[in-house]
């Protein structure tokens, strides 16, 4: 697999489209419509991009962007929003990146579970 990063999905304000990656198809349902919901209402509520990747350690990050001169673009509120959904969203988040980590990266999950542990 190469060293970018990978895009799960993203929302924008500008098109009102969202996108999730089909490389993660296999993902629960639940888990897809959790992220489609997160993705949609962070987006209409303040506006702009938000892209959830994975870097190359299999970290979840949280891009947001906005087009330049967007007046409406709440870019404190942005910043809030996302703090917020990282603590609500802690066991999904981590749950995510464990997957991404087992999956894609093909790392000992066992391994793993033991080094965040110490």
């Amino acid at each position: 697999m190469n060293q970018e990063n990978v895009v799960l999905c993203a929302s924008s304000s500008y098109e009102q489209k969202y996108y999730f990656n089909q490389e993660f198809a296999q993902l629960p349902a639940s888990i897809k419509d959790e992220l489609k919901i997160m993705c949609v209402l962070f987006t209409e509520d303040v506006g702009g991009v938000m892209e959830l990747v994975f870097d190359e350690d299999g970290t979840l990050l949280f891009n947001v962007s906005c087009d330049e001169g967007d007046l409406l673009y709440d870019e404190i509120g942005s910043a809030l929003k996302v703090k917020k959904l990282q603590l609500e969203k802690v066991e999904l988040l981590e749950a995510l990146e464990l997957f991404y980590r087992a999956f894609y990266l093909n790392e000992d999950i066992q391994h793993v579970i033991n080094k965040e542990r110490e």
